[in-house]
């Protein structure tokens, strides 16, 4: 909901953790599983899902992340 982040004053931000010391990466990690994850467990924060390709199509799914113009995650189904 954008409208209550915005009336919060609130941001999203992205990273990439290739830079931090791997002290850094376990804090963030700790700090997710503390605060995200319950989040995600209760469905309170959904990811957005752009689509899900079989692990078959890896080669599919890849060429539709090269092509930038999707929306959320693109998953692989390993069943």
């Amino acid at each position: 909901n954008l409208l209550a982040l915005m009336e919060k004053q609130g941001s999203v931000t992205g990273s990439m953790m290739r830079s931090r010391s791997a002290e850094e990466k376990a804090e963030i990690a700790r700090a997710v599983l503390a605060n995200v994850w319950p989040l995600l467990s209760q469905g309170e924060c959904l990811p957005i899902i752009d689509r899900v390709f079989p692990l078959a199509d890896a080669a599919q799914a890849h060429q539709r992340m090269e092509q930038g113009d999707h929306v959320g995650k693109i998953v692989l189904k390993v069943v």
